[in-house]
């Protein structure tokens, strides 16, 4: 049975853990589905069935055509856009937050490629 304090030699790990007394805090990280309704160079306006908080930090994986890309935004703003019997949706404006010249590229492509598929030159 895995002990999880234990320190014996069927342990396969490389460093030893520290058993917590109490509550240290911390946050996963989980990939929630969105849908994204404008992008642009820098930022995005994005749907979620839940709320992001002013301010807050988050990862984004953005596929754009061919390429996928990962992002850190920043939410600049939120709202409640609909709601459908129990489900609620947020609209939420994110700011790209020091995006990698390879992500800004991939984003300025994808968005020339979408206009001109328009015919929006």
């Amino acid at each position: 049975m895995y002990n999880p304090t234990s320190m014996e030699g069927d342990d396969k790990r490389d460093n030893d853990r520290l058993p917590m007394l109490g509550a240290l805090q911390g946050e996963i990280m989980v990939f929630q589905p969105m849908v994204i309704h404008e992008i642009g160079r820098g930022g995005v306006t994005v749907e979620t069935s839940f709320p992001l908080h002013l301010n807050s930090l988050h990862e984004l994986r953005l596929s754009l055509g061919t390429h996928s890309v990962v992002v850190k935004g920043r939410v600049v703003h939120s709202r409640i856009s609909d709601v459908d019997q129990d489900v609620v949706h947020y609209r939420n404006g994110m700011e790209f937050v020091e995006p990698s010249d390879r992500v800004s590229a991939a984003i300025g492509e994808f968005i020339e490629a979408v206009r001109a598929h328009r015919g929006g030159g």
